[in-house]
């Protein structure tokens, strides 16, 4: 087994969108490759087939790859949930709520499993591509670092420096970055890679040999700027984040998504940019909010807390308002469960939810995490197969009065509808993912104003998806020196230390 590594100058340089490419350069040359991480931060989480929970970006790698996602790829995943607290998955599986200084207590007890992650994927994969986290050169956090140079170390692999140029001072930030390293850090950086240029090349030109002369480094390419339909993975991209109409201007019905403080799988919706006269946005306050045809509560990372910022904001009774008026609302996973009437944490204590659906929620210790197929019950997509996947911590009852929304395929039931289908909610996450679904609802919408009905559908996400990673794989060929990305990964030594 052989490893390469990219760690970065900060933190949403490229790092995960280079590893993708690379895992699908390899996989197209018909090498066995693995994405890894050992520990991510990340809001957007992805369900591997074994019912474990990693991070988006290293289920999307393995996509790129080829490969089933497995634990391994990302054997410690923080889940940001309050004020300076994380929620710590280990292994696919709810670790402890905790704290950040009790959890950088506890990160060398969990490098003994990230070293056991390593060695089982190197048994299985010929390459691996391994992702970094902010940068190697955080000092005042390198005695706790478990995910950039301890990781180089135990695969024994060469690492690439990537620098973003459009935030300005790349060349102050690679000289920065290598200088803070230690002796044996630095001898293991074999070149740089400059990304998200705009501009012309030649400009570059002596600042690349003069950077070169000073470092002693190859700069291995400089990677234009590329806006791909990549799934972003945290808040930083959720912040750029444009879900656009096919023709903005000619909009004709519109979609409004609340971003509560702590939203999750946020990657749910970019579906939904994918169709004509369809204007989709997130909204944070009533002055945002409008009065749009459709309303989104996303999924959250602390349900109940963003329950109650949704009541003092005054969303919570505009959306009420709304329906009242005959506007939708939907729920996906903690947007469902505040949908409800009532919801109860684990020491009995509850808030009221919107009282749209008739449900309780509880919440409790164990984590349902799975993937999920059924058949849809409303009238306006009656028996349209959807999937998708479940990450919660509650457990949601429904009263006599109430509808599920969806049969699934092992005989339960999951949501709740409505009686006349215009407020429903789903745990499925990835449900707009099936564009028949996505584009019955939104016939509903057009149907309610008068307009007349959409006929195209767009390709399914997976497919999307796997035209974004070949055009990735073509970026880096065309503007990374790969054969001498080749020759530094093949002298590797292929021993772990």
């Amino acid at each position: 087994m052989k490893a390469i590594m990219l760690q970065g100058t900060g933190s949403d340089v490229g790092k995960s969108v280079v590893a993708t490419a690379l895992c699908r350069y390899f996989s197209r040359k018909g090498v066995s490759v693995a994405p890894f991480k050992s520990q991510n931060m990340a809001l957007n989480s992805y369900v591997t087939a074994s019912g474990g929970e990693i991070g988006r970006a290293q289920g999307v790698q393995a996509e790129a790859a080829g490969v089933e996602a497995t634990v391994d790829m990302n054997p410690i995943l923080l889940k940001p949930k309050g004020e300076q607290i994380s929620e710590v998955i280990v292994h696919g599986k709810h670790y402890a709520d905790l704290e950040v200084n009790s959890y950088r207590g506890q990160a060398f007890q969990l490098l003994k499993l990230v070293k056991e992650s390593l060695h089982r994927l190197a048994q299985r994969f010929d390459v691996l591509v391994i992702e970094g986290a902010g940068s190697p050169a955080e000092i005042n956090l390198k005695d706790r670092d478990i995910a950039n140079m301890r990781v180089a170390h135990l695969a024994n692999a060469p690492v690439l420096l990537i620098a973003d140029i459009e935030r300005g001072g790349v060349f102050a930030s690679i000289v920065g970055t290598l200088a803070l390293l230690q002796p044996e850090e630095k001898a293991r950086v074999k070149g740089v890679i400059i990304n998200k240029f705009r501009g012309r090349r030649e400009l570059l030109d002596s600042g690349i040999a003069w950077l070169e002369r000073e470092t002693g480094l190859p700069v291995l390419g400089v990677l234009p700027y590329v806006d791909l339909d990549l799934d972003p993975e945290d808040s930083m991209a959720l912040e750029q984040l444009q879900l656009k109409a096919k023709d903005q201007t000619h909009a004709e019905v519109e979609i409004a998504i609340i971003r509560l403080p702590r939203i999750s799988n946020f990657t749910d919706f970019i579906p939904l940019g994918k169709y004509a006269g369809l204007s989709v946005r997130y909204v944070k306050n009533l002055q945002e909010l409008g009065s749009p045809d459709l309303i989104i509560l996303p999924g959250t990372k602390n349900t109940m807390e963003d329950l109650i910022w949704l009541r003092k904001s005054g969303l919570a009774d505009r959306i009420r308002s709304l329906r009242d008026q005959g506007k939708w609302v939907v729920g996906i996973c903690g947007g469902y469960q505040m949908l409800g009437e009532r919801l109860f944490d684990s020491t009995g204590k509850s808030v009221l939810g919107l009282g749209l659906l008739a449900q309780t929620t509880r919440f409790q210790p164990t984590k349902t995490v799975t993937k999920r197929q059924g058949r849809i019950l409303v009238d306006w997509a009656r028996d349209l197969v959807v999937e998708g996947y479940e990450i919660h911590l509650g457990q949601t009852e429904l009263s006599d009065q109430a509808t599920p929304f969806v049969h699934l395929s092992d005989g339960r039931f999951d949501g709740a509808k409505s009686d006349d289908g215009r407020v429903w909610g789903s745990y499925l996450h990835g449900i707009f993912d099936e564009p028949s679904f996505t584009l019955s609802l939104i016939n509903q919408l057009r149907r309610q104003k008068g307009l007349s009905m959409l006929t195209e559908l767009p390709p399914a996400r997976r497919e999307e998806r796997n035209k974004v990673y070949d055009q990735l794989a073509d970026w880096i060929e065309k503007y990374l020196d790969m054969k001498q990305i080749e020759r530094i990964l093949l002298e590797a030594n292929e021993s772990f230390c």
